[in-house]
This record gives C-alpha cells, sequence and structure tokens, in this order.
C-alpha cells in the first residue's frame, strides 16, 4: 500500500523484513508446536525493488533443526500486477528458538 513505500514509490525494505519474519515465524511455530522468537536474521540483500500494486510471494522452508533453536531459508519474489514473469527480490536465514509459557527456551519436539 502506499503507505509503506518511500518517496520514490518503492515497498520500504522493513516492510518486506517484517513480512518475511511473519511467514518464517509461521513456518517454526509448525515444526516447533508452540511459539518461537527470532533472534537473528542472515544475509539479507535486496536484489530489486517491490512497488505498490506487485503481489509478492514468500517461500520458506526449514535449513536445520537444534535443541531449542531452527534456522529457516525463505525467499521473497515479485509479481508485477499486468504480468506473469517473476523475480527474486530477497532472500534471508532467520533463526528462532522455540519458548515456553515463561519465554525461556524450551526443546523442540523430535520431527
Amino acid at each position: 500500500m502506499p503507505a509503506d513505500t518511500n518517496p520514490a514509490g518503492d515497498i520500504f525494505g522493513g516492510w518486506l523484513m517484517a513480512q518475511m519474519d511473519l511467514a518464517a515465524g509461521n513456518v517454526a511455530a509448525r515444526r516447533a508446536r508452540g511459539r518461537c522468537a527470532t533472534i537473528a536474521v542472515e544475509g539479507m540483500t535486496f536484489l530489486h525493488p517491490v512497488f505498490v500494486g506487485d503481489e509478492v510471494s514468500l517461500y520458506a522452508r526449514i535449513v536445520s533443526v537444534g535443541r531449542s533453536s531452527l534456522k529457516i531459508r525463505i525467499e521473497a519474489w515479485r509479481r508485477a500486477r499486468e504480468s506473469e514473469e517473476t523475480t527474486q527480490v530477497t532472500q534471508a536465514l532467520f533463526t528462532f528458538v522455540a519458548i515456553d509459557a515463561n519465554r525461556r527456551p524450551r526443546p523442540v519436539p523430535p520431527d
């Protein structure tokens, strides 16, 4: 939406990063069967801009699972409204920690 843009009409990188965090967080919570917290983001480089009206698709996959942590690779792709061509916008590696009701780390259950 226009409120999510800079004066040039590009979507703010922070908005896109928040969407990626939400998507990766859903994957982490599903695998950990409960609440997770983001503790790190690695390797985010913005390759192309996203414009108002673009469709943004996010693709996430679990890279590794530790005792209480999960690493999730997520990619963001854009498609202009009038096109079928897609372009990768960015990718990053998000690390989450499974947390309990007291917000303390807890083990990730076995798969």
